[in-house]
């Protein structure tokens, strides 16, 4: 295997940077220049390291770029764009740019969480994305836009890889610049997430994919996610919010005639009323094939509402990059398709 490929973690890029000479001003420096798009080399006279470290800093800097670039760019009516990036061994993943200077970004290719309504679950788990592969992705939105929000909801969940996961938190929480709140950690929810989180250096916000308040018809929509009965799922976001000072965002993906009812908004109020917590919810991005369809604009405005009333801070969101079919996954399905030729919100 050739070093292209294996520099894909950034404790590899740290050891590097040591073994060539560099002490722990110049590492910083080098990581602040890679998270922010900028050259390797761009450092003020007081700031340039060592010649053995500018000796290495052209293959190593060429190794980087070679960690992920982009293969298509879907712009959308929205301001948003999609993005299919192609990694180092030719497997792709999707990013994508936020209208409101934030990215989305993917932390595996596939995910073995199996979200009936997602895109991605329906591939499996190809392979976790090493912490310099998710950072990246970062590198690649800001040489395109400012960048102030990283959201870890691409394709992949995070709890799944969570070394890298939070070795790439750490880093642009740190030289990257981000603000600790400004990086969301999204996952399904998982034990050890309550449990890693609150000892990092870095404390991201966290986004809990609830989806519905019955136990039973969340094992059948997460059919392969930990079994964490919703109220205890809200009880343990509930500590690491009061913990952080952070809201917890509850993510909802509404699908007409599954999760959408009465019952499910009676549910909501009972679970969230007097908790530190923002429900999303989030129309379903209909997906061919998959079965279900989003529910009328009316409903969606009157269980928003509804919500609202009974003291929920709730938020309508939309899936970015509807008008593109965007929702996770399909951008890089369509791809796949065209390659071998047959033919969530994730």
């Amino acid at each position: 295997m050739n070093e292209t490929i294996s520099l894909t973690r950034i404790g590899q890029l740290r050891q590097r940077l040591r073994a060539a000479g560099a002490r722990p001003c110049h590492e910083q420096r080098l990581l602040y220049n890679w998270t922010q798009a900028r050259p390797l080399d761009a450092c003020a006279p007081a700031h340039t390291p060592p010649k053995s470290v500018c000796d290495v800093l052209p293959a190593l800097e060429a190794e980087l770029q070679a960690l992920a670039r982009i293969s298509a760019e879907h712009p959308s009516e929205d301001g948003s764009a999609r993005l299919l990036v192609e990694l180092s061994d030719g497997q792709t993943v999707e990013s994508v740019l936020l209208p409101r200077e934030g990215v989305c970004v993917s932390t595996q290719v596939g995910c073995a969480v199996g979200c009936t309504f997602c895109m991605t679950g329906q591939s499996g788990l190809l392979r976790q994305l090493g912490s310099a592969e998710i950072v990246a992705q970062v590198v690649l939105a800001r040489a395109r836009r400012h960048v102030k929000k990283v959201v870890f909801m691409g394709m992949g969940e995070p709890a799944h890889n969570m070394e890298n996961v939070l070795e790439a938190i750490d880093l642009l929480g740190t030289a990257g610049g981000i603000g600790h709140k400004s990086l969301v950690f999204s996952t399904v929810g998982d034990r050890r997430v309550f449990e890693r989180l609150p000892r990092g250096t870095v404390k991201p916000a966290l986004a809990l994919s609830l989806h519905t308040t019955k136990a039973d018809l969340r094992a059948q929509l997460l059919p392969r996610a930990p079994r964490i009965d919703p109220e205890e799922l809200v009880d343990l976001g509930e500590i690491y919010a009061r913990a952080t000072g952070y809201p917890i965002q509850y993510q909802w993906t509404l699908i007409e005639g599954v999760n959408d009812g009465d019952s499910e908004l009676d549910g909501i109020v009972r679970l969230l009323a007097g908790k530190y917590a923002v429900m999303n919810l989030i129309p379903y991005n209909d997906i061919e094939g998959a079965g279900f369809r989003r529910p009328s604009a009316e409903r969606v405005t009157a269980m928003s509402l509804h919500l609202y009333r009974h003291g929920i801070l709730t938020k309508l969101r939309q899936s970015a990059g509807q008008d593109i079919a965007g929702a996770c996954g399909q951008l890089r399905a369509r791809t796949t398709s065209c390659r071998i030729s047959y033919g969530r919100d994730g």
